[in-house]
Protein backbone atom coordinates (compact mmCIF):
# COMPACT_ATOMS: atom_id res chain seq x y z
CA UNK A 1 0.00 0.00 0.00
CA UNK A 2 1.35 3.57 -0.79
CA UNK A 3 0.91 6.17 1.71
CA UNK A 4 -1.29 8.83 0.31
CA UNK A 5 -2.46 12.33 1.95
CA UNK A 6 -3.76 15.12 1.02
CA UNK A 7 -4.56 18.64 1.83
CA UNK A 8 -7.70 20.05 0.84
CA UNK A 9 -8.15 23.83 1.39
CA UNK A 10 -11.30 25.89 0.45
CA UNK A 11 -10.67 28.87 -1.91
CA UNK A 12 -12.60 31.17 0.07
CA UNK A 13 -9.39 33.32 1.08
CA UNK A 14 -5.35 32.94 2.08
CA UNK A 15 -3.76 30.26 3.29
CA UNK A 16 -3.48 30.91 7.05
CA UNK A 17 -1.47 29.26 9.47
CA UNK A 18 -3.78 26.66 11.07
CA UNK A 19 -3.87 25.16 7.41
CA UNK A 20 -0.12 25.61 6.48
CA UNK A 21 0.16 23.41 9.41
CA UNK A 22 -2.30 20.75 8.50
CA UNK A 23 -0.46 20.76 5.23
CA UNK A 24 3.14 20.05 6.40
CA UNK A 25 1.51 17.38 8.66
CA UNK A 26 0.47 15.92 5.72
CA UNK A 27 2.78 16.55 3.49
CA UNK A 28 5.53 15.32 6.08
CA UNK A 29 4.05 12.19 7.06
CA UNK A 30 3.40 10.95 3.29
CA UNK A 31 6.78 11.90 2.66
CA UNK A 32 8.48 10.35 5.41
CA UNK A 33 6.84 6.88 4.32
CA UNK A 34 7.97 7.11 0.81
CA UNK A 35 4.51 7.89 -0.29
CA UNK A 36 2.42 10.95 -2.43
CA UNK A 37 0.63 13.84 -1.33
CA UNK A 38 -2.12 15.21 -2.77
CA UNK A 39 -3.11 18.40 -3.51
CA UNK A 40 -7.37 19.16 -3.76
CA UNK A 41 -8.71 22.64 -4.18
CA UNK A 42 -12.70 22.05 -2.59
CA UNK A 43 -14.53 24.59 -4.61
CA UNK A 44 -17.78 23.07 -4.34
CA UNK A 45 -18.89 26.68 -2.82
CA UNK A 46 -19.30 28.38 -6.12
CA UNK A 47 -20.32 31.83 -4.47
CA UNK A 48 -16.99 31.97 -2.06
CA UNK A 49 -14.54 30.93 -4.22
CA UNK A 50 -12.67 32.89 -6.23
CA UNK A 51 -9.28 32.23 -8.46
CA UNK A 52 -7.43 35.02 -6.11
CA UNK A 53 -7.92 32.31 -3.57
CA UNK A 54 -6.63 29.67 -5.49
CA UNK A 55 -3.69 31.54 -6.31
CA UNK A 56 -3.14 32.82 -3.01
CA UNK A 57 -3.18 29.17 -1.68
CA UNK A 58 -0.77 28.21 -4.40
CA UNK A 59 1.48 30.80 -3.61
CA UNK A 60 1.63 29.90 -0.10
CA UNK A 61 2.57 26.11 -0.51
CA UNK A 62 5.33 26.71 -3.16
CA UNK A 63 6.50 29.51 -0.59
CA UNK A 64 6.80 26.96 2.13
CA UNK A 65 8.25 24.57 0.09
CA UNK A 66 5.30 22.01 -0.12
CA UNK A 67 5.35 20.12 -3.50
CA UNK A 68 2.71 18.15 -4.29
CA UNK A 69 2.43 14.59 -6.12
CA UNK A 70 -0.95 15.02 -7.75
CA UNK A 71 -2.99 17.75 -8.36
CA UNK A 72 -4.62 20.12 -7.86
CA UNK A 73 -7.75 18.28 -8.47
CA UNK A 74 -10.56 20.81 -8.42
CA UNK A 75 -13.72 19.29 -6.61
CA UNK A 76 -16.04 21.43 -9.39
CA UNK A 77 -14.70 19.34 -12.07
CA UNK A 78 -15.90 15.82 -11.14
CA UNK A 79 -19.36 16.71 -10.59
CA UNK A 80 -20.32 13.87 -12.83
CA UNK A 81 -18.19 11.51 -11.02
CA UNK A 82 -20.76 12.95 -7.87
CA UNK A 83 -23.85 12.43 -9.82
CA UNK A 84 -23.04 8.93 -10.71
CA UNK A 85 -22.26 7.53 -7.28
CA UNK A 86 -24.92 9.62 -5.91
CA UNK A 87 -27.09 7.34 -8.36
CA UNK A 88 -25.51 4.25 -7.50
CA UNK A 89 -26.67 4.96 -3.65
CA UNK A 90 -29.94 5.70 -5.22
CA UNK A 91 -30.39 2.33 -7.28
CA UNK A 92 -28.79 0.29 -4.15
CA UNK A 93 -31.35 1.76 -1.70
CA UNK A 94 -28.83 3.74 0.16
CA UNK A 95 -29.71 7.46 -0.43
CA UNK A 96 -33.35 8.73 -1.28
CA UNK A 97 -35.39 11.54 -2.61
CA UNK A 98 -36.18 14.02 -0.01
CA UNK A 99 -39.33 16.57 -0.49
CA UNK A 100 -39.84 18.10 2.98
CA UNK A 101 -40.04 21.73 2.67
CA UNK A 102 -38.70 24.47 4.59
CA UNK A 103 -41.48 25.26 6.52
CA UNK A 104 -41.86 21.64 7.42
CA UNK A 105 -37.92 21.10 8.70
CA UNK A 106 -38.03 24.43 10.58
CA UNK A 107 -41.39 23.29 12.22
CA UNK A 108 -39.60 20.33 13.40
CA UNK A 109 -36.29 21.92 14.22
CA UNK A 110 -38.35 24.04 16.60
CA UNK A 111 -40.45 21.63 18.41
CA UNK A 112 -37.27 19.03 18.22
CA UNK A 113 -35.61 22.11 20.75
CA UNK A 114 -38.60 23.37 22.43
CA UNK A 115 -38.56 19.72 23.41
CA UNK A 116 -34.77 19.61 24.73
CA UNK A 117 -33.81 17.02 21.80
CA UNK A 118 -30.73 17.69 19.39
CA UNK A 119 -32.54 19.30 16.18
CA UNK A 120 -31.75 16.47 13.26
CA UNK A 121 -33.78 15.17 10.18
CA UNK A 122 -37.07 12.63 11.37
CA UNK A 123 -36.54 10.29 8.44
CA UNK A 124 -39.75 11.39 7.01
CA UNK A 125 -39.43 10.62 3.53
CA UNK A 126 -37.44 7.62 3.84
CA UNK A 127 -40.03 5.57 2.25
CA UNK A 128 -41.92 8.07 0.60
CA UNK A 129 -41.50 6.95 -2.78
CA UNK A 130 -41.05 9.04 -6.08
CA UNK A 131 -43.74 12.63 -5.71
CA UNK A 132 -43.76 15.52 -7.83
CA UNK A 133 -42.09 19.08 -6.67
CA UNK A 134 -38.17 20.06 -5.55
CA UNK A 135 -36.21 17.40 -3.92
CA UNK A 136 -33.15 16.72 -2.25
CA UNK A 137 -31.01 13.56 -2.13
CA UNK A 138 -30.20 12.30 1.90
CA UNK A 139 -28.00 9.10 2.66
CA UNK A 140 -29.87 6.75 4.40
CA UNK A 141 -27.85 6.70 7.62
CA UNK A 142 -27.90 3.51 9.80
CA UNK A 143 -30.23 3.70 13.07
CA UNK A 144 -27.90 0.89 14.70
CA UNK A 145 -24.92 0.52 16.22
CA UNK A 146 -21.72 2.93 16.52
CA UNK A 147 -19.20 4.54 13.98
CA UNK A 148 -15.73 4.40 15.44
CA UNK A 149 -12.84 7.08 14.80
CA UNK A 150 -9.65 5.47 14.95
CA UNK A 151 -7.87 8.93 15.48
CA UNK A 152 -3.60 8.76 15.74
CA UNK A 153 -4.10 11.95 17.86
CA UNK A 154 -6.81 10.78 19.80
CA UNK A 155 -7.23 7.28 20.21
CA UNK A 156 -10.23 5.97 19.29
CA UNK A 157 -13.89 8.31 18.82
CA UNK A 158 -16.97 6.41 19.09
CA UNK A 159 -20.43 8.18 18.17
CA UNK A 160 -24.14 6.40 18.12
CA UNK A 161 -25.64 6.45 14.63
CA UNK A 162 -28.80 7.26 16.23
CA UNK A 163 -26.76 10.95 17.18
CA UNK A 164 -26.77 11.87 13.39
CA UNK A 165 -29.46 11.92 10.76
CA UNK A 166 -29.80 11.53 6.80
CA UNK A 167 -27.43 13.81 5.99
CA UNK A 168 -28.19 15.87 2.33
CA UNK A 169 -25.75 14.43 -0.17
CA UNK A 170 -27.39 16.29 -3.19
CA UNK A 171 -29.09 19.89 -3.42
CA UNK A 172 -32.52 21.00 -4.74
CA UNK A 173 -30.33 22.33 -7.71
CA UNK A 174 -28.63 19.27 -8.21
CA UNK A 175 -24.97 20.02 -6.80
CA UNK A 176 -22.93 17.87 -4.64
CA UNK A 177 -22.35 19.29 -1.03
CA UNK A 178 -19.24 18.83 1.00
CA UNK A 179 -19.38 16.01 2.76
CA UNK A 180 -20.27 13.63 -0.11
CA UNK A 181 -17.49 14.98 -2.46
CA UNK A 182 -14.70 14.46 0.44
CA UNK A 183 -15.93 10.55 0.72
CA UNK A 184 -15.57 10.54 -3.29
CA UNK A 185 -12.91 12.45 -3.91
CA UNK A 186 -10.77 10.55 -0.67
CA UNK A 187 -12.11 7.11 -1.99
CA UNK A 188 -11.12 7.55 -6.37
CA UNK A 189 -7.43 9.21 -5.05
CA UNK A 190 -6.62 6.27 -2.68
CA UNK A 191 -6.41 8.60 0.47
CA UNK A 192 -5.26 6.28 3.05
CA UNK A 193 -4.17 8.87 5.49
CA UNK A 194 -6.58 11.77 6.61
CA UNK A 195 -4.86 14.92 8.61
CA UNK A 196 -7.17 17.87 9.20
CA UNK A 197 -7.96 20.13 11.80
CA UNK A 198 -10.13 19.30 15.25
CA UNK A 199 -13.20 20.74 13.24
CA UNK A 200 -14.02 18.29 10.64
CA UNK A 201 -14.75 15.30 13.85
CA UNK A 202 -17.98 16.03 13.31
CA UNK A 203 -17.56 15.14 9.54
CA UNK A 204 -15.89 12.25 10.08
CA UNK A 205 -18.52 9.46 11.34
CA UNK A 206 -21.09 10.94 8.46
CA UNK A 207 -17.98 10.49 6.18
CA UNK A 208 -16.98 7.29 7.16
CA UNK A 209 -20.37 5.86 7.10
CA UNK A 210 -21.15 6.75 3.08
CA UNK A 211 -18.17 5.09 2.66
CA UNK A 212 -18.78 2.05 4.02
CA UNK A 213 -22.15 2.22 1.92
CA UNK A 214 -19.80 1.97 -1.01
CA UNK A 215 -17.67 -0.79 0.37
CA UNK A 216 -14.70 2.05 -0.05
CA UNK A 217 -11.75 1.27 2.39
CA UNK A 218 -11.54 3.46 5.07
CA UNK A 219 -8.69 5.81 5.79
CA UNK A 220 -6.82 6.43 8.75
CA UNK A 221 -7.75 9.75 10.74
CA UNK A 222 -5.61 12.56 12.51
CA UNK A 223 -7.24 15.66 13.72
CA UNK A 224 -4.79 18.05 14.56
CA UNK A 225 -6.17 20.60 17.93
CA UNK A 226 -6.58 24.11 17.12
CA UNK A 227 -3.97 27.19 16.98
CA UNK A 228 -4.59 29.72 19.79
CA UNK A 229 -3.19 33.29 19.82
CA UNK A 230 -1.41 34.57 22.75
CA UNK A 231 -4.31 35.69 24.51
CA UNK A 232 -5.56 31.95 24.59
CA UNK A 233 -8.09 32.55 22.18
CA UNK A 234 -8.58 31.08 18.55
CA UNK A 235 -5.52 32.82 16.51
CA UNK A 236 -7.28 35.55 14.42
CA UNK A 237 -6.44 38.63 12.63
CA UNK A 238 -6.51 40.84 15.70
CA UNK A 239 -3.66 38.60 16.53
CA UNK A 240 -1.44 40.07 13.52
CA UNK A 241 -0.49 38.14 10.65
CA UNK A 242 -2.41 34.70 10.13
CA UNK A 243 -1.92 34.44 6.39
CA UNK A 244 1.05 32.66 5.15
CA UNK A 245 2.17 35.15 2.83
CA UNK A 246 1.76 37.90 5.30
CA UNK A 247 4.64 36.05 7.33
CA UNK A 248 6.57 36.11 3.60
CA UNK A 249 5.87 39.54 3.26
CA UNK A 250 6.81 40.51 7.02
CA UNK A 251 10.20 39.05 5.87
CA UNK A 252 10.34 35.88 7.26
CA UNK A 253 12.19 32.73 5.59
CA UNK A 254 10.19 29.60 4.83
CA UNK A 255 12.54 27.36 6.89
CA UNK A 256 11.52 29.34 9.90
CA UNK A 257 8.31 29.00 9.68
CA UNK A 258 8.19 25.42 8.03
CA UNK A 259 10.71 24.65 11.63
CA UNK A 260 7.95 26.74 13.78
CA UNK A 261 5.01 25.18 12.17
CA UNK A 262 6.02 21.36 12.72
CA UNK A 263 6.58 22.46 16.64
CA UNK A 264 3.70 24.22 16.88
CA UNK A 265 1.66 20.39 17.80
CA UNK A 266 4.38 18.10 17.27
CA UNK A 267 8.07 17.49 19.40
CA UNK A 268 10.86 15.15 19.34
CA UNK A 269 12.39 15.61 22.92
CA UNK A 270 13.73 19.00 23.53
CA UNK A 271 14.60 19.70 20.06
CA UNK A 272 13.86 23.05 18.46
CA UNK A 273 15.94 23.50 15.08
CA UNK A 274 14.79 20.87 12.73
CA UNK A 275 16.11 20.73 9.33
CA UNK A 276 14.08 18.98 6.70
CA UNK A 277 15.70 15.87 7.16
CA UNK A 278 15.21 15.46 10.59
CA UNK A 279 11.79 16.12 10.48
CA UNK A 280 11.68 13.43 7.69
CA UNK A 281 13.22 11.00 9.63
CA UNK A 282 11.23 11.98 13.36
CA UNK A 283 8.27 12.94 12.37
CA UNK A 284 5.02 10.82 13.03
CA UNK A 285 1.11 10.95 13.45
CA UNK A 286 1.30 9.57 16.79
CA UNK A 287 3.58 12.50 18.19
CA UNK A 288 1.16 14.96 17.82
CA UNK A 289 -0.36 16.41 20.65
CA UNK A 290 -3.90 16.44 21.38
CA UNK A 291 -3.55 19.89 23.19
CA UNK A 292 -4.21 23.08 21.46
CA UNK A 293 -0.79 25.13 20.65
CA UNK A 294 -0.37 28.74 21.22
CA UNK A 295 1.11 30.72 18.80
CA UNK A 296 4.10 32.94 19.61
CA UNK A 297 5.48 35.35 17.21
CA UNK A 298 8.59 35.90 19.59
CA UNK A 299 9.57 32.03 19.15
CA UNK A 300 9.34 32.53 15.37
CA UNK A 301 11.39 35.82 15.10
CA UNK A 302 14.02 33.93 16.98
CA UNK A 303 13.77 30.78 14.74
CA UNK A 304 13.83 33.53 12.06
CA UNK A 305 17.06 35.21 13.27
CA UNK A 306 18.96 31.83 13.86
CA UNK A 307 17.78 31.07 9.85
CA UNK A 308 19.17 34.28 8.25
CA UNK A 309 22.44 33.96 10.24
CA UNK A 310 23.34 29.69 9.74
CA UNK A 311 21.96 28.88 6.21
CA UNK A 312 23.92 29.59 3.34
CA UNK A 313 24.10 33.40 1.98
CA UNK A 314 22.65 31.96 -1.45
CA UNK A 315 19.52 30.69 0.41
CA UNK A 316 19.15 33.80 2.25
CA UNK A 317 20.20 36.10 -1.08
CA UNK A 318 16.90 33.74 -2.94
CA UNK A 319 14.10 35.02 -0.42
CA UNK A 320 16.06 38.54 0.49
CA UNK A 321 15.72 39.72 -3.24
CA UNK A 322 12.16 39.94 -3.18
CA UNK A 323 12.45 42.23 -0.14
CA UNK A 324 15.09 44.66 -1.92
CA UNK A 325 12.83 44.95 -4.63
CA UNK A 326 9.35 45.37 -3.02
CA UNK A 327 11.03 48.43 -1.72
CA UNK A 328 12.47 49.96 -4.94
CA UNK A 329 16.01 49.46 -4.04
CA UNK A 330 17.61 48.34 -7.78
CA UNK A 331 19.90 45.76 -6.80
CA UNK A 332 22.13 46.01 -9.93
CA UNK A 333 23.66 49.36 -8.57
CA UNK A 334 25.76 48.32 -5.49
CA UNK A 335 27.47 45.14 -4.56
CA UNK A 336 26.52 41.44 -4.54
CA UNK A 337 23.25 40.77 -2.11
CA UNK A 338 25.10 37.49 -1.27
CA UNK A 339 28.06 40.36 0.20
CA UNK A 340 25.73 42.51 1.89
CA UNK A 341 23.94 39.14 3.41
CA UNK A 342 27.11 38.41 4.58
CA UNK A 343 28.01 41.38 7.01
CA UNK A 344 24.36 41.96 7.84
CA UNK A 345 22.82 38.57 8.98
CA UNK A 346 23.90 39.20 12.44
CA UNK A 347 22.05 42.60 12.83
CA UNK A 348 18.68 41.66 11.82
CA UNK A 349 15.58 39.62 12.81
CA UNK A 350 13.95 39.70 9.43
CA UNK A 351 14.69 40.17 5.63
CA UNK A 352 12.31 43.14 5.61
CA UNK A 353 14.69 44.90 8.04
CA UNK A 354 17.81 43.74 6.03
CA UNK A 355 16.50 45.37 3.26
CA UNK A 356 15.70 48.37 5.02
CA UNK A 357 19.05 48.44 6.59
CA UNK A 358 21.07 48.16 3.43
CA UNK A 359 19.51 50.62 1.14
CA UNK A 360 22.45 53.05 1.61
CA UNK A 361 24.76 50.10 -0.53
CA UNK A 362 22.68 50.50 -3.31
CA UNK A 363 21.39 54.17 -3.50
CA UNK A 364 22.12 57.73 -2.13
CA UNK A 365 20.81 58.26 1.04
CA UNK A 366 17.94 61.84 1.38
CA UNK A 367 19.39 62.76 4.36
CA UNK A 368 21.41 62.06 7.83
CA UNK A 369 20.02 60.16 10.79
CA UNK A 370 18.96 63.20 13.19
CA UNK A 371 20.23 62.15 16.02
CA UNK A 372 23.91 60.23 14.58
CA UNK A 373 24.51 63.91 13.00
CA UNK A 374 23.57 66.05 16.04
CA UNK A 375 26.14 64.05 17.42
CA UNK A 376 28.87 62.94 15.41
CA UNK A 377 29.04 65.39 12.26
CA UNK A 378 30.23 68.49 15.01
CA UNK A 379 32.95 70.92 13.33
CA UNK A 380 35.49 68.74 15.38
CA UNK A 381 34.45 65.95 12.84
CA UNK A 382 36.16 68.00 9.66
CA UNK A 383 39.85 67.48 10.32
CA UNK A 384 39.34 64.02 10.75
CA UNK A 385 37.04 63.65 7.72
CA UNK A 386 39.31 65.39 5.77
CA UNK A 387 42.23 63.48 6.44
CA UNK A 388 40.59 60.05 5.92
CA UNK A 389 39.12 60.81 2.97
CA UNK A 390 42.66 61.21 1.54
CA UNK A 391 44.19 58.02 3.12
CA UNK A 392 41.05 56.12 1.41
CA UNK A 393 41.90 57.91 -1.85
CA UNK A 394 45.47 56.92 -1.83
CA UNK A 395 44.79 53.19 -1.36
CA UNK A 396 45.68 50.66 -3.87
CA UNK A 397 44.06 47.57 -3.38
CA UNK A 398 40.40 47.95 -1.85
CA UNK A 399 40.03 45.65 0.51
CA UNK A 400 39.25 45.15 4.41
CA UNK A 401 42.95 45.35 5.98
CA UNK A 402 43.69 48.62 3.98
CA UNK A 403 40.81 50.96 4.62
CA UNK A 404 41.36 49.68 8.51
CA UNK A 405 44.81 50.94 8.33
CA UNK A 406 43.83 54.19 6.69
CA UNK A 407 41.56 54.87 9.64
CA UNK A 408 44.19 53.99 12.29
CA UNK A 409 46.83 55.78 10.51
CA UNK A 410 44.05 58.93 10.78
CA UNK A 411 43.65 58.50 14.23
CA UNK A 412 47.41 57.93 15.12
CA UNK A 413 48.24 61.34 12.91
CA UNK A 414 45.62 63.38 14.45
CA UNK A 415 46.34 61.86 17.97
CA UNK A 416 42.82 60.89 18.69
CA UNK A 417 40.75 58.01 19.29
CA UNK A 418 39.45 55.55 16.60
CA UNK A 419 35.75 56.95 17.56
CA UNK A 420 36.56 60.42 17.09
CA UNK A 421 37.56 59.13 13.11
CA UNK A 422 35.29 56.18 12.65
CA UNK A 423 31.96 57.98 13.49
CA UNK A 424 31.76 60.54 11.57
CA UNK A 425 32.94 58.50 8.79
CA UNK A 426 30.41 55.79 9.39
CA UNK A 427 27.47 58.44 9.71
CA UNK A 428 29.15 60.11 6.11
CA UNK A 429 29.17 56.39 4.15
CA UNK A 430 25.60 55.14 5.83
CA UNK A 431 23.86 58.37 6.66
CA UNK A 432 23.16 56.72 9.82
CA UNK A 433 25.55 55.62 13.24
CA UNK A 434 24.89 51.94 12.52
CA UNK A 435 26.16 49.72 10.64
CA UNK A 436 28.75 46.28 10.38
CA UNK A 437 32.04 47.19 11.20
CA UNK A 438 33.79 50.03 9.16
CA UNK A 439 36.43 48.09 7.14
CA UNK A 440 34.30 45.48 5.36
CA UNK A 441 30.68 48.28 5.36
CA UNK A 442 33.17 50.52 3.26
CA UNK A 443 34.95 47.49 1.24
CA UNK A 444 31.38 46.98 -0.11
CA UNK A 445 31.13 50.97 -1.33
CA UNK A 446 33.36 52.52 -3.99
CA UNK A 447 35.76 55.12 -3.11
CA UNK A 448 34.00 57.52 -5.58
CA UNK A 449 30.67 57.16 -3.56
CA UNK A 450 32.48 57.31 0.00
CA UNK A 451 34.13 60.58 -1.08
CA UNK A 452 30.98 61.82 -2.59
CA UNK A 453 29.16 61.35 0.89
CA UNK A 454 32.28 62.37 2.93
CA UNK A 455 31.94 65.67 1.22
CA UNK A 456 27.93 65.96 1.63
CA UNK A 457 28.86 65.64 5.55
CA UNK A 458 31.77 68.32 5.38
CA UNK A 459 28.58 70.83 3.97
CA UNK A 460 26.61 69.47 6.84
CA UNK A 461 29.28 70.50 9.93
CA UNK A 462 30.13 73.83 7.51
CA UNK A 463 26.07 74.45 7.50
CA UNK A 464 26.13 73.72 10.86
CA UNK A 465 28.92 76.06 11.99
CA UNK A 466 27.08 79.05 9.83
CA UNK A 467 24.08 78.52 11.01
Amino acid sequence: MTITTRFAPSPTGYLHVGGARTALYSWLYAKSQGGKFVLRIEDTDIERSTQEAIDAILEGMEWLGLNWDEGPYYQTQRFDRYREVIQQLLDQGKAYKCYCSRERLESLREQQMANGEKPKYDGHCRDAGEQDGDYVIRFRNPDEGSVVIPDHIRGDITIANSELDDLIIQRTDGSPTYNFCVVVDDWDMGITHVVRGEDHINNTPRQINILKALDAPLPEYAHVSMILGDDGKKLSKRHGAVSVMQFRDDGFLPQAMINYLVRLGWAHGDQEIFTLDEMLEHFSLDGISQSASAFNTEKLIWLNQHYIKSLPVNDVAKHAKWHFEHQGIDLSQGPALEEVIAIQADRVKTLKELAEISRYFYEEYDEFDAKAAKKHLRPVAKEPLELVKQKLAAISEWKPENIQAAINETAQQLDVGMGKVGMPLRVAATGSGNSPSLDVTLNLLKIDQIEQRIDKALKFIADRENS
